[in-house]
């Protein structure tokens, strides 16, 4: 890679990153991100959410994956990566009063990898940690005075991250992320009655965070008989103090309140565990299992506000011949499924997800489209039931890192 294309890769990395932090933190429109931190970001390039979103076992030097930071040391010692994804999404929610169809879209993430030394790799990218965005009103008719209850809340946390991994025997890896959280969370709430002579209420809770987190991974692999390749990995992250500020406004008393988040806001311990077996570079199988123990972190100053979340995925790729001149036979095709639990307590709803992807190499150059499209189904009609068709589209770019080419 020259100099000038390297610069042009820097360039767009900070540029895409300020435009992840400014806008991908309304990337949903779902009423459950009213609750909480919002909707959870899990943090898999495209390629694994075909997948269903595995992540802790799969390690390729085709692909970068933040969500496993052993996996960076398989970058090749001449390669330099970069991916940056983009989604869009239909999703219809219902209830006892009606249905509501939302489309919105945004950038999803972007990451990059490169080798420090041989067995050395190192990635940094940027990605959305949790997002909000919702509008819901509500209409109470049956009662002496009648009023109507209107609720918003947009933004989320964002997060930076750098990590490093390598090599200490040649079937075992190990590597850390640090990450720098920010961003703002808003949530509003107004009461106002049919009636005049009532005053109206309203409430504005903001939460601005500025924190550091670390998860740490570890991989096992091996390569049998030349055609049979198994990894088993895990991570983990240890349970940490959320650090920042919570504005609290009602106007009826005109209070604010402005505690410090370090004093009852934590972010959960979380592990993860995955396994995936590749054969011939053709097929590969691949697990997921993750525990995020919400239950004991603390909201407002106690723990109970939340559930542990537990995360069930499973996700196959295949190709018909990875050495083929026929464009159809390079082709990788992916398909998954996720189950998983709300990790807010006062809706327990069980998430499923349903996924299908498909790679495009361009000729000529190194780089390859990923898509997928997921069906995503929460909830039911008794209270809030959601069903989504989600469009993720990456850019994956792989080129040599200061390779001399012959004229």
């Amino acid at each position: 890679m020259s100099v000038m294309n390297l610069r042009r890769y820097i360039f767009l990395f900070f540029l895409s990153a300020v435009s992840i932090a400014l806008v991908g933190q309304n990337s949903t429109a779902s009423p459950y991100s009213r609750f909480g931190y919002g909707e959870l970001n899990d943090n898999v390039p495209v390629q694994y959410r075909s997948m269903g979103g595995v992540g802790a076992g799969m390690r390729s030097r085709q692909v970068i994956n933040p969500s496993q930071p052993a996996s960076y040391s398989a970058v090749d010692t001449t390669s330099f990566m970069m991916d940056i994804g983009a989604s869009f999404t239909w999703s219809n929610y219902r209830d006892y009063s009606g249905s509501k169809n939302k489309i919105n879209g945004n950038l999803e993430y972007l990451t990059m990898q490169f080798p420090i030394w041989k067995y050395i790799g190192m990635s940094i990218g940027v990605m959305p940690y949790t997002s909000v965005g919702y509008d819901l009103k509500d209409s109470i008719s049956d009662v002496p005075h009648p009023y109507i209850t209107d609720f918003s809340g947009k933004g989320g946390f964002s997060q930076v991250y750098g990590g490093l991994s390598f090599n200490i025997l040649n079937w075992v890896a190990v590597g850390a992320n640090v990450y720098y959280m920010f961003g703002k969370i808003e949530n509003l709430r107004d009461l106002s009655f049919v009636e005049s002579g009532f005053t109206s209420v309203s409430q504005d809770a903001t939460m601005k965070i500025s924190d550091v987190r670390f998860r740490y991974g570890l991989q096992f692999f091996h390569t049998f008989k030349d055609k049979h390749y198994l990894v088993l990995g895990g991570t983990f992250e240890n349970k940490s103090k959320l650090n920042g500020k919570y504005t609290q406004i009602e106007t009826v008393s005109a209070d604010t309140v402005v505690p410090n988040l370090s004093e009852g806001y934590e972010l959960p311990m979380f592990v993860s565990a995955g396994a995936s077996y590749c054969f011939d570079n053709r097929l590969t199988i691949a697990l997921d299992y993750q525990l995020t123990d919400w239950k004991n972190a603390k909201y407002e100053g106690e723990t109970g506000y939340f559930r542990s979340r537990n995360r069930y995925a499973l996700g196959i790729e295949y190709r018909h011949n990875p050495m083929s001149k026929k464009y159809a036979e390079l082709m990788p095709f992916r398909v998954g499924v996720c189950m998983s639990d709300s990790y807010i307590k006062s809706m327990p709803t069980k998430d499923w997800t349903v996924s299908i992807g498909f790679g495009f190499p361009l000729r000529n150059v190194s780089t390859v489209i990923n898509t997928t499209v997921e069906y995503i189904h929460r909830g039911n009609k008794n209270t809030l039931e959601e069903n989504a068709l989600k469009l993720t589209i990456s850019a994956g770019i792989n080129e040599y890192w200061f390779f001399k080419r012959k004229l």
